[in-house]
């Protein structure tokens, strides 16, 4: 099966040959000057430093990666020299007894004198993402700080990934690790002499730290170098129905800007398809990258599919300036039902560029709508009833009786007040790009016309197709909304397979309970969790699945049909679907309530409630305790320049209405974003760091760089950081009308921000550099 590269890059071609000027003339790629050898990365030996030894082998136990014992495999994480996206790193042994990495406790690292752009390292972290400021060290005594941090080990969502990992007592943990690429920048107008590293915690359980495997770095090249550091083809499209994308990432390694007078762009040559869209780069700052899509099409008679070899090519209009052999896979054939097919499949533009959905839990939940605020889900009700030492229990006691069970409520979910298309124009005020809905939570309670159960809102209680209600609604009044929809793979109650290892009971009397609307005598993936999920596919076409728990699944095959679904009708869609459907492939993967120390390459994104601790209405939680306004930007801007989309949810009361206080949030939410949306929207994250202090930076390629500030500005804002600037550049104050004046100071960009201008702006202020 033809597989796509997609972030572990083994063995490719190093040394690329530029063409560049070095006479800091400014004038652009010429193809009579000289060329010029850009220096490989250089790898720096860790073997003095490291103090974890974290890889094991099947006929050998030693390590302890987390403290509690789990390691990397050394079958799939092998030692010696690799190249992992375009850069080369020494990768550390896992010979019995030897340390294989370095937990950062704040260690300074010796360096091989000299200038550099950046340092590559591999990096992973264990019980959580963690990571702080790393210090560069220069030789005249100064020096500089970065962020520097990774994700969590656990998943599938790394540069060097594994499918497995060994337990405590060797045996194999069939849950996928990875290893992360991060990096952190250096002044190449500098000698640097040395790294310390972040403090974190030592290799403990339940406590985060970050782990370092390999450093190289990045040699400074003078005048103007660009080289091609990645390449790949891709399943995606530039726009529905458009060409395949390749990408590539390219990079300015010289002292001089890249600008538009350069007429910098790549194009793909390769045999059996053409570039109809070659990627540009207008403006690229020393020490930057561009990551680029170029749009290819398939000859006529070139089957999906087919594999070749091509060229992905830097060019200017005097000539080639990179160049970098890669296999491609041209076309997408259909998908299988196996990793390998399914692992080249990856989040879909629009959703990369979205940035900011609405999450909606409701269902039969949403009647008793209890917990204890800030406390749990209160969607989770009926399996809080049955511990009696949950709050749940005594209060379902008192306040509906002990004989009053669980669907007794589902009469009283009713939807009487539900009006689909005033949702919708609540998601645009908002601001927000995509919805999803909860199709089936876990208490089995289905929100379709389901063919395989009677347990469904169109049998019971609305009696109605309320799925079918809000996406017929949205494609006639807000077509440029994405549709997704959520689904719970387990039932906790369901006789067929119980999550909690019991059919419906009463938690006070133990009595058996019907598990209403239930048809019996089935397999519970095969004749009902399968097929619902295929009922959604076929018959709703959502753009979005978002799966909830895993555990058993037949989710390889309903993954592929659905893959196949959207690509295989006259004008293809993309759609994509999350890390929770049992199986170790996915698109994005999404962490709740929390968020990451610095940016995530491989795409993820965050979900909450704007109640402090529930995605259901919660009734008792009083309008205090929700999330303000300011509260939702300072999320969303957060998350957005780590790489990170931002699912904030609500909950609907049973009768279809939407609570006053999100209704508020959500427009006061978009109003920010009417104003500052250039900022989130479209943009990508900055490769030198996500965040410094309150600030946080995103990037428009080719057009603009943003700063965001999480605090009002004083009569200067100061940016310790490399911000991509020349002195013909302007910067402003989005929401406010006019150029502000600014500064460059030992190495820092200092903006003076008029009183007015910072009175303009409200939750977070966003300056935007605009490069011309």
């Amino acid at each position: 099966m033809p597989t796509y590269p997609r972030r572990n890059v083994l063995g490719m071609a190093l040394g690329a040959t530029v063409l560049a000027t070095v006479s800091g003339t400014g004038t652009a790629f010429a193809s009579a000057a000289p060329a010029t050898t850009v220096p490989d990365p250089v790898p720096v030996p860790l073997d003095g430093y490291f103090d974890n030894d974290g890889i094991d082998s099947i006929a050998l136990h030693d390590g302890n990666f987390d403290g509690s014992g789990y390691t990397y495999p050394a079958e799939v994480f092998a030692a010696g020299r690799i190249v992992v996206d375009g850069v080369p790193y020494q990768f550390p042994s896992s010979a019995p007894g030897a340390k294989n990495n370095v937990v950062a406790m704040g260690q300074r690292i010796t360096l091989p004198k000299g200038r550099y752009t950046s340092a590559m390292l591999l990096v992973s972290c264990s019980y959580g993402a963690a990571g702080g400021p790393a210090t560069v060290h220069y030789a005249d005594g100064t020096t500089t700080q970065a962020s520097l941090s990774g994700s969590d080990w656990y998943g599938a969502r790394g540069s060097l990934t594994a499918p497995y990992r060994y337990a405590a007592d060797g045996s194999k943990d069939l849950n996928p690790v990875s290893i992360d690429s991060a990096q952190l920048w250096l002044d190449a107008g500098r000698d640097a002499v040395a790294i310390t590293l972040p403090t974190t915690n030592p290799a403990q359980a339940n406590k985060s730290s970050l782990h370092v495997f390999a450093l190289s770095l990045q040699p400074a090249v003078t005048g103007k170098a660009v080289v091609v550091r990645t390449a790949r083809s891709t399943t995606g499209l530039l726009g529905e129905g458009g060409a395949q994308s390749v990408e590539a990432t390219v990079l300015n390694l010289g002292t001089e800007w890249i600008t538009a007078a350069d007429g910098l762009a790549v194009r793909v040559d390769v045999r059996g398809a053409r570039t109809t869209e070659p990627a540009t780069v207008r403006w690229l700052a020393p020490g930057e990258e561009a990551r680029v899509r170029i749009g290819i099409r398939r000859e006529h008679g070139v089957r999906e599919g087919t594999q070749a070899t091509g060229t992905v090519v830097a060019y200017t209009r005097n000539g080639t300036v990179d160049q970098r052999s890669t296999p491609l896979v041209l076309g997408v054939p259909d998908y299988q039902p196996v990793d390998g097919s399914l692992s080249t499949h990856q989040s879909p533009y629009w959703f990369n560029d979205a940035k900011f959905g609405i999450f909606i839990h409701w269902g039969v939940y949403s009647v008793p709508a209890w917990s204890p605020p800030g406390k749990q889900y209160a969607e989770w009700y009926w399996q809080w009833m049955q511990d009696p030492n949950n709050a749940v229990f005594p209060y379902h006691k008192e306040t509906y009786g002990e004989n009053f069970n669980y669907d007794d409520f589902i009469p009283q979910f009713t939807a009487e007040k539900f009006d689909p298309r005033s949702w919708l124009q609540l998601f645009v005020d908002a601001g927000a790009k995509y919805y999803v809905l909860t199709s089936k939570h876990h208490e089995g309670f289905a929100l379709w016309n389901s063919k395989v159960s009677d347990r469904t809102a169109a049998k019971m209680g609305p009696k109605r197709d309320l799925v079918k209600e809000l996406f017929e609604a949205s494609r006639r009044y807000t077509p440029q909304l994405h549709n997704g929809l959520y689904f719970s793979m387990p039932e906790w109650f369901n006789p067929d397979l119980p999550w909690m290892g019991h059919a419906p009971r009463n938690p006070y009397t133990g009595a058996a309970l019907p598990y209403t609307g239930y048809r019996s005598g089935r397999d519970f993936v095969r004749d009902y969790q399968a097929p619902q999920m295929l009922e959604l596919v076929h018959g709703y076409d959502p753009d979005v699945i978002w799966c909830d728990i895993g555990g058993a699944n037949d989710s390889r095959r309903v993954m592929a049909e659905y893959f196949n679904h959207a690509k295989n009708r006259p004008r293809a869609k993309e759609v994509t679907i999350n890390d929770r459907s049992g199986i170790g492939v996915h698109d994005f993967t999404t962490p709740e309530y929390a968020t990451y120390p610095n940016t995530v390459v491989a795409k993820w994104e965050a979900s909450r409630g704007l109640d402090p601790r529930s995605y259901g209405y919660n009734k008792a939680t009083p309008d205090s305790m929700y999330m303000t306004a300011e509260e939702v930007v300072h999320t969303l801007v957060d998350i957005v320049s780590k790489n990170g989309n931002f699912l904030l949810d609500i909950g609907p009361r049973a009768d279809g209405t939407i609570p006053e206080i999100m209704q508020t949030r959500l427009r006061e939410t978009g109003a920010w974003l009417k104003v500052n949306g250039e900022s989130i929207y479209g943009t990508t994250y900055w490769a030198r760091m996500a965040q410094l202090g309150d600030l946080r930076f995103t990037v428009k390629p080719n057009e603009a760089f943003y700063i965001s500030s999480l605090v009002k500005p004083g009569s200067q804002l100061v940016v310790d950081a490399p911000v991509p600037i020349r002195p013909n550049d302007q910067i402003t104050l989005l929401g406010h009308n006019g150029p502000l004046t600014w500064t460059q100071r030992g190495g820092s960009l200092v903006i003076d921000v008029p009183a007015a201008a910072a009175d303009s702006g409200q939750h977070a202020w966003v300056f935007k550099v605009t490069w011309r």
